[in-house]
């Protein structure tokens, strides 16, 4: 694999992500919005048994106002509309969580490869609820990796991969171009659909919660089956997803059963195109 840069701009994403395939710092959310949002992920956690897995975490903004207002939020809008455009549609959501001493890793791999999106105008936002540190597991990538083309990926069932198959890409990644996405609460990246990224187990005595947001531009299709989506932001001319047609308004236990069906319905979408999480 050729050498990629470890050179990324820490300031707004724009400038570098064409080049390296991740913008980062963005700084999106107050220390109070940090606090509320935080809050209610960890009562979700609480109500889904303590530890729920990534996937038990998916679609929350379909079923709960609080992750509606967060894939809403100006600041986050702002900056993915520079990137991919006006016209956004928010395709997936999942919470990320990693408990303390938690051995759970991410393996390399590319998001592009099991999606069955047919577009590249796709931005991925890693919102950090907690700071996001080498020491608790944070994200990686390889910088530059976006321009290479889609590599094949085995499954290895891994123990401790938190991807469902313990998906992984075929090729051999060299450690030392590996870039850590270290976050504060509040801040955020930004991330291509292709670029190589997994990310380490969590070696700390603190917890790491990353709300994760895919979205879309209008245009985009998607093979097999396709989920209900949210226009967050300007206009669908093309009506390839059926639109979800207002915020969530109902209590956490209505909301609960809501966001198991919806979690459900996205992995059986994902099976009907290149495979699940």
């Amino acid at each position: 694999m050729a050498r990629a840069s470890n050179s990324v701009s820490k300031s707004y994403p724009v400038e570098h992500y064409e080049k390296s395939g991740i913008g980062f710092p963005v700084s999106v959310l107050t220390a109070d919005e940090v606090d509320y949002f935080r809050s209610a992920v960890e009562a979700l956690q609480e109500e889904l048994g303590g530890k729920p897995s990534a996937a038990d975490m998916a679609q929350t903004h379909i079923a709960f106002e609080w992750a509606h207002r967060l894939v809403t939020h100006t600041k986050i809008l702002d900056a993915v509309e520079m990137l991919i455009g006006p016209n956004l549609l928010v395709w997936s959501t999942s919470i990320f969580a990693k408990y303390p001493r938690d051995p759970g890793f991410i393996s390399w791999h590319q998001d592009g490869t099991y999606w069955g999106l047919d577009s590249s105008e796709v931005a991925t936002a890693w919102v950090a609820l907690t700071n996001s540190t080498v020491e608790n597991g944070c994200m990686r990538v390889v910088p530059g990796s976006h321009c290479q083309p889609i590599h094949k990926h085995v499954d290895t069932y891994a123990e401790n991969n938190q991807l469902s198959r313990g998906q992984e890409i075929a090729v051999e990644v060299d450690e030392k171009d590996a870039l850590e996405v270290v976050l504060n609460a509040g801040e955020m990246s930004l991330h291509h659909v292709n670029i190589i990224h997994g990310s380490n187990a969590n070696s700390s005595d603190d917890k790491r919660i990353g709300f994760v947001v895919r979205y879309i531009t209008p245009s985009t299709r998607q093979s097999g089956h396709s989920q209900p989506v949210t226009l967050v932001r300007g206009i669908d001319e093309y009506g390839h997803f059926d639109l979800i047609p207002e915020g969530p308004t109902v209590g956490i236990k209505e909301g609960i059963a809501a966001h198991r069906r919806n979690t459900r319905a996205l992995m059986e979408s994902l099976r009907k195109t290149k495979g699940a999480y």
